[in-house]
């Protein structure tokens, strides 16, 4: 892995963004999704239709799996946890590093 695309270990991502669990991942059963809790596990293109493929949030909005900054599913995390890092400079993750380097300004602006 190049020194451009490590986690940081802030857990912003894990914060600010929904997951999407592909459809062997949500078929597989392993992670919590909102659905799940319910007791509801629609098809897969049901579930990707109505958001039940979403892995579920605590309230604060935050993933279920963050624990302080940390991942505690890292080795097992979703596909598109394992693709995105906020130091990639590819294109289709622009946004959500914006979203990210955002929330961190807003962060670092509140300490001042």
């Amino acid at each position: 892995m190049s020194m451009k695309n490590r986690c940081t270990a802030c857990g912003l991502c894990c914060k600010l963004f929904l997951i999407n669990l592909n459809e062997k991942e949500y078929m597989s059963g392993k992670y919590e999704t909102f659905f799940k809790y319910l007791g509801i596990t629609p098809d897969f293109k049901e579930a990707l239709s109505c958001g039940a493929n979403i892995i579920a949030q605590k309230k604060d909005g935050s993933c279920i799996y963050l624990e302080g900054k940390l991942c505690s599913i890292h080795k097992t995390r979703p596909k598109v946890c394992r693709k995105f890092f906020c130091t990639s400079k590819s294109k289709k993750f622009a946004e959500m590093n914006r979203v990210i380097k955002e929330a961190i300004d807003k962060r670092a602006s509140a300490l001042v």
